[in-house]
């Protein structure tokens, strides 16, 4: 068995490759996604996708994507729906505080604080609830990730019950937690190591990894900076 790693492709979105050799998708934007480099945009195999919600800055290449890897997909049941209907059949709906056991994968669906919706032919289209997810991969390693988010104090419950040693947290602002909200949600995780993400991409992202440093390292707390397209494990 070998070791967690994961990519960066920009924005919210990763590539996983499990201790046990799966490669799991998380946030299926890549092809207009302009923090993705140009060499990471075919993906080739994938096992799983994951998509928090609907918005299209997560959702842009779902389609796409599931129908070229035949990968199951993993979302609410309103994104699955609405993905079912789009002719992907490989759907796997669940909703928060469930688990899906996949191999020797389990998957779990927590709150998150957003919304969830798609625009289509100018008119919106809700999907459900935004969520997070607990992940625990076949070596036992538990990483939480956050998908878009503002703080909330159930995330106290996270660590209780699940007690993932990574975070991977939004830190961009005005959409999500700011720096100084997401350095708060790691006191409250009790993670030694995050990976920050949704920063950067557009100018109204103006939460930046340098001032999130700034309030969790004196902590004792690792952050994993990523560029696009780099790997880490």
């Amino acid at each position: 068995m070998g070791a967690l790693s994961f990519t960066w492709l920009g924005h919210s979105t990763f590539v996983f490759t499990s201790p046990g050799g799966k490669r799991i998708l998380l946030e299926p934007w890549v092809a207009s996604n302009p923090a993705c480099p140009e060499s990471q945009k075919k993906l080739g195999h994938l096992d799983l996708i994951l998509i928090t919600h609907g918005h299209s800055d997560h959702t842009g290449d779902a389609v796409s994507i599931a129908r070229a890897t035949g990968a199951h997909v993993i979302a609410n049941y309103e994104v699955c729906l609405w993905l079912e209907a789009k002719g992907i059949q490989n759907t796997a709906p669940m909703g928060q505080g469930g688990t899906q056991t996949i191999g020797d994968l389990a998957i779990t669906m927590v709150n998150a604080v957003h919304g969830s919706s798609v625009v289509e032919d100018g008119r919106v289209v809700a999907l459900g609830q935004a969520a997070g997810y607990v992940i625990r991969f076949e070596d036992g390693v538990t990483i939480y990730f956050a998908g878009d988010t503002d703080i909330f104090g159930d995330m106290r419950l996270i660590a209780e019950l699940y007690r993932p040693s990574i975070a991977f947290l939004p830190i961009g602002d005005r959409f999500t937690m700011g720096s100084a909200a997401a350095a708060r949600a790691v006191e409250l995780l009790a993670v030694r190591q995050v990976v920050p993400m949704h920063y950067g991409t557009f100018p109204f992202l103006t939460g930046t990894v340098a001032a999130f440093r700034t309030l969790v390292e004196p902590k004792g707390v690792q952050v994993l900076e990523l560029q696009p397209g780099e790997t880490a494990s």
